[in-house]
């Protein structure tokens, strides 16, 4: 005879699978442990925080060159303070004196040069952060 079903509580808890004796859950899904904690949330936690540094590396890269774009005073410490931290996050590759691309000519060659390769480099920091994210969370799965 067929196992009733309750249509409001769903089939009696602790059935097994038929034939297999085994829990309904197959043992490569169980949860594994590292002392008390499932792993499976501590590599979401650190797949977290990677992104997050990475879209924090990218947004100063992008409010870097929107304060050069406007000739935002240098004087300014919060101003002075978010150029150095983007000067930091550029890592020398997008660089605005030295970066992939550069701008010789014409007015505003400095500012030009700012704005693509920062941009590149916003660009890089949330491809890389994405990449990272999806090799250390589990299963692959987005937030």
């Amino acid at each position: 005879m067929p196992e009733e079903i309750n249509p409001k509580t769903g089939p009696k808890t602790g059935s097994r699978t038929e034939g297999t004796g085994s829990s309904a859950v197959p043992p490569e899904r169980a949860k594994k442990r590292v002392g008390g904690v499932d792993s499976r949330q501590i590599r979401t936690v650190i797949a977290q925080a990677l992104w997050t540094v990475c879209a924090l590396a990218a947004l100063s890269l992008a409010v870097g060159a929107l304060l050069v774009a406007i000739k935002a005073n240098t004087d300014n410490a919060l101003v002075s303070f978010v150029l150095d931290v983007a000067e930091e996050a550029d890592l020398g590759v997008f660089s605005r004196s030295n970066g992939p691309i550069q701008f010789t000519d014409g007015s505003n060659a400095d500012v030009k040069n700012t704005l693509v390769n920062w941009g590149l480099g916003a660009l890089a920091w949330l491809v890389a952060g994405k990449l990272l994210d999806k090799l250390i969370r589990p299963g692959g799965a987005s937030r």
